[in-house]
């Protein structure tokens, strides 16, 4: 009886840290490389993204933050031009999840705020043209909790739906982007439960 107890109280401490008036701490960290080699030539494609994230956790199942993102990527088409992207995203999230049992639990985070893009082109003949964008972002990301010890785990996500909007200075274009990437992506990320 003395051991069931011990680890009942285990079990509940664990959990606990996941309980309303915790705080959140989590994020992802995002690399990806592409090479496509064609008959005229090679293009090169790389992206690294940071996405941390703060919250606080209100009632059992509900959380609500802010979020931050930072990304660039660089893309070398065939030798022709050099394109470089710096994004930049801010904003808030609300979560609900729910236990499905000590160890796991899934959740899902409606995340929306501003986002800022700048763009260089390196053209063959020495000059660079840029390109500046604001806009808005709104998204729900469904995902796993994998609890691996005290409130610490990895979270797991196969894709989204959401909806961006960017709008280019100097009479630049409008970009409106709907999104809808089940299966399509793999994220890994991690958090914290204080």
């Amino acid at each position: 009886m003395k051991k069931f107890l011990l680890i009942a109280a285990f079990a509940v401490c664990s959990f606990a840290n996941a309980q309303k008036g915790s705080i959140l701490v989590g994020g992802n960290i995002g690399y990806t490389s592409e090479n496509t080699d064609y008959r005229i030539g090679e293009a090169k494609t790389s992206q690294f993204s940071f996405s941390p994230k703060v919250g606080y956790q209100f009632n059992d199942n509900w959380t609500v933050g802010g979020e931050f993102t930072v990304a660039s990527s660089k893309n070398d088409q065939l030798g022709a031009a050099e394109y470089k992207t710096n994004a930049f995203k801010l904003g808030a999230f609300l979560r609900y999840s729910m236990p499905l049992s000590q160890t796991f639990s899934v959740f899902a985070d409606l995340g929306a705020g501003f986002q800022n893009q700048k763009d260089k082109t390196y053209n063959n003949n020495g000059t660079i043209d840029k390109s500046k964008a604001d806009g808005m972002y709104v998204g729900v990301t469904p995902a796993l909790f994998i609890n691996m010890k005290k409130g610490f785990g990895l979270n797991f996500s196969i894709g989204g739906l959401g909806y961006n909007t960017l709008s280019y200075d100097n009479n630049g274009p409008d970009v409106n982007n709907f999104y809808f990437n089940f299966g399509q992506t793999f994220n890994i990320g991690v958090s914290k439960n204080f």
